[in-house]
């Protein structure tokens, strides 16, 4: 916990702490990478640096559960597609990215990210060309240069299209080539200390581009090395007349019979769940990555969000892949949640605090780190989100967190990634955004060029 002081001062404070504690102008404390002290009032008289937070809202960072960092060079594609037409003309074009395009659009999706309030991220990369390099890698890299807590999931396909999969063969691998590559990336990545920037999880893609087999074999070395699993389920009404014309039950019935159930299991998107689905991840303590925004996207239909949680199943917020959710905003999947759950179920769904709750403690507990991130509390990391809340289009609300949630996106004063600074008044510090914007652009560019 060595390094300097720092206080934040003069803000509200929106602690998301079990008791919902905030102030209305408060400070926090941090000492190098950790929160040591939170409160009401001006920070204490100690020798620090000091940060004026008058006109702004503190939260914790906002927690990324599910994304697809390389799709940030294929986005705008296939514009009004089903899930699985949208897949079937991305394909061909995903299977000729390499390491460096990778790295390229990692680099610009994680800088999106920050620029909206995410601290950490998972990811979810499950396509590895033959010729294509290290792609998980080239991430990791990225992340490290970004400077955003990370969680990549090294994903996997070994169902091709003549086997009666999805995907076409040239972008699968063989299971045996999955398990190496996957117990691979743990011993080279995986650190399981407290303030890790760094946690590997093993993520076959979906019921329909993966065997029975992989995911048996895949939960199996998960639990032996101890780190988490995840997958894509029930994401629209094609995947669950898939499950039930090949395997003879629901996608979750499916997980069920695989051994995919548990507190180390999320799954991306479960919009389609009926009450014994939800009833069984709630028992279980499986979580889900909720993503509104993609979901709409896609036309995938509206998670039982609501119902998810007052059953008891842990829910966090993914923007996924950039090629479903151009945007990529993490601030925007709060909103989107709350307005989507009010929607389906009347204005007392979900309120903003439930909303932003979501978007970090509920990332926190999904991606097993409740612990150490997603709410602002002595001891915890120092992963802050410092917005301006003074903004012309922000004036008159008098809630600041209703004015987060329900207003504009406010520009952000700080985001700080375990105590470093990455941005600062709504501009990335660590990479050059627009240098970075040229290279996506080209490597988009040469990769629609290869597909004609």
């Amino acid at each position: 916990m060595s390094g300097s002081t720092l206080v934040i001062e003069g803000c509200a404070v929106a602690t998301v702490d079990s008791a919902g504690t905030e102030y209305s102008n408060g400070h926090v404390v941090l000492q190098g990478n950790r929160i040591t002290a939170v409160g009401s009032g001006p920070g204490p008289a100690i020798e620090a640096v000091r940060v004026d937070g008058r006109g702004c809202l503190l939260t914790p960072g906002l927690v990324n559960t599910h994304h697809h960092l390389y799709q940030w060079i294929t986005r705008g594609l296939a514009a009004d597609s089903t899930l699985f037409e949208w897949l079937t003309t991305l394909y061909p074009i995903w299977a000729d990215i390499t390491e460096d395009s990778v790295r390229t659009a990692a680099t610009g999706a994680l800088a999106a990210l920050a620029r909206t309030g995410c601290t950490t991220t998972a990811d979810h990369h499950y396509v590895f060309p033959r010729d294509g390099g290290d792609p998980l890698g080239a991430e990791i890299t990225a992340a490290a240069e970004v400077g955003l807590r990370f969680q990549p999931c090294r994903g996997s396909m070994d169902l091709g299209a003549s086997a009666g999969g999805l995907p076409p063969d040239d972008v699968v691998e063989s299971l045996d080539a999955i398990l190496a590559a996957s117990a691979d990336a743990i011993a080279r990545w995986h650190d399981r200390s407290f303030d890790s920037m760094l946690r590997i999880a093993l993520a076959p893609c979906s019921p329909f581009s993966v065997s029975a087999d992989l995911m048996r074999e895949s939960a199996a070395l998960a639990r032996e090395t101890g780190v988490r699993l995840h997958t894509h389920l029930a994401e629209t009404t094609d995947e669950q007349d898939f499950c039930t014309a090949t395997f003879g039950c629901s996608p979750a019935e499916y997980m069920a019979r695989l051994d995919w159930l548990g507190p180390d299991v999320w799954f991306a998107h479960a919009v389609h769940l009926d009450d014994p689905a939800i009833s069984a991840l709630a028992a279980t303590r499986t979580g889900v990555a909720h993503c509104p925004t993609s979901n709409g996207r896609l036309g995938a239909g509206i998670a039982r969000t609501a119902a998810m949680l007052v059953a008891g199943v842990p829910v966090g917020l993914g923007v996924d892949g950039a090629a479903s959710n151009e945007s990529s905003s993490m601030i925007e999947e709060p909103r989107n949640a709350l307005l989507y759950a009010r929607a389906v179920g009347g204005p007392r769904a979900m309120n903003v605090r439930t909303a932003l709750e979501l978007a970090t403690m509920g990332g926190a507990r999904v991606l097993g780190r409740e612990a150490e991130i997603g709410s602002i509390e002595p001891g915890k990391l120092a992963d802050l989100a410092l917005w301006r809340m003074d903004t012309p289009a922000h004036e008159g609300i008098a809630d600041p967190v209703t004015a987060l949630i329900l207003g504009p996106p406010p520009p952000l004063a700080a985001l700080y990634v375990n105590g470093r600074e990455v941005v600062r008044d709504g501009e990335v510090r660590t990479v050059d955004e627009e240098l970075v914007a040229g290279r996506v652009a080209r490597a988009q560019a040469a990769l629609v060029a290869a597909v004609g």
